[in-house]
């Protein structure tokens, strides 16, 4: 049976080394991780003092054009897995003291992670987080309920022109529109623990892409009509412009001061107190970890 687990609905077998038979995500059946460790960068709700316990999937259902995890989302770098030994990487990433298991990029994997979850759901005591792009099948994330805590999902664009140009997906709005609502209906409102660490809950990143200002205006406006103070929403400055940009030379230049402190104002105007924001030179750091097959 073809694979249908996102938006692209490729429709293929994706048959172990056989590179035809890959979709969109251009990998095969098997899970491909390309680092399983503890991340210290997320929202300090996520990360904590402790760090995050990320597993990193190799392959993507979109391609970004300024995409800093390029070197594993078009499903290069990584190592095939059983569902087994995924779920051996979960229970051990607790072991290491992980807040969570945060599992970076899984759409196209939700079927195997489902299964890995399943093995040791008696087991694991730390919340789970589905880190996604938000370009989801709203089947799919219901086959999700109930094994996924947390979502910290994108909302890239409001723009189908943008969503096309910069991500190769014209239909993202409306997709992950969709997406996220069924995610809120899973998850529901916020919840922490003692610590403010989050059990539960929502949060909506969008990363300002520059000269992209009232799209991101329009994002925001959307999110807080729809979700209110129900979810967080984080607004993200971090767009560093890589070499492969240079072909877009419209973002090829990091987001302004003066553009990030604009689409915080009108956060503040719109009414937003669940949120987060980048202070600081974040633009300048790595967020970037080393894809080396670490806790693989």
């Amino acid at each position: 049976m073809g694979c249908n687990q996102c938006p692209r609905k490729c429709n293929k077998e994706r048959r172990e080394g056989d590179t035809a038979s890959y979709g969109y995500c251009q990998v095969s059946v098997r899970p491909k991780v390309a680092r399983a460790a503890l991340h210290f960068w997320e929202e300090p709700c996520i990360s904590g003092e402790e760090g995050s316990g990320t597993v990193f999937f190799s392959g993507c259902n979109l391609r970004c054009v300024y995409c800093q995890n390029r070197e594993i989302a078009a499903g290069v770098r990584g190592k095939e897995i059983s569902v087994e030994r995924l779920a051996e990487i979960f229970l051990e990433l607790q072991e290491k003291g992980a807040n969570n298991i945060n599992l970076v990029t899984p759409s196209h994997y939700y079927m195997q992670i489902k299964e890995a979850l399943l093995l040791v759901k008696e087991k694991l005591r730390i919340p789970v987080i589905a880190n996604t792009s938000s370009y989801e099948s709203v089947e799919v994330l219901r086959e999700m309920e109930g094994l996924i805590d947390i979502y910290l999902a994108d909302y890239k664009y409001a723009s189908r022109e943008l969503a096309a140009k910069y991500s190769h997906a014209e239909d993202y709005p409306q997709m992950a529109a969709a997406a996220l609502s069924e995610m809120f209906r899973q998850v529901g409102e916020p919840e922490f623990d003692e610590r403010g660490i989050m059990k539960k809950g929502m949060i909506i990143r969008h990363l300002l892409l520059p000269g992209c200002l009232e799209d991101s205006k329009a994002v925001l406006h959307f999110l807080y009509d729809t979700f209110g103070d129900s979810v967080f929403i984080s607004i993200m400055n971090q767009y560093t412009p890589l070499a492969h940009v240079e072909k877009y030379p419209e973002i090829n230049r990091r987001v302004t001061d003066e553009e990030y402190e604009e689409i915080v104002d009108y956060a503040i105007e719109l009414g937003i107190e669940n949120g987060f924001i980048q202070e600081g030179e974040t633009a300048e750091e790595s967020f970037i970890p080393a894809f080396d097959g670490e806790g693989v």
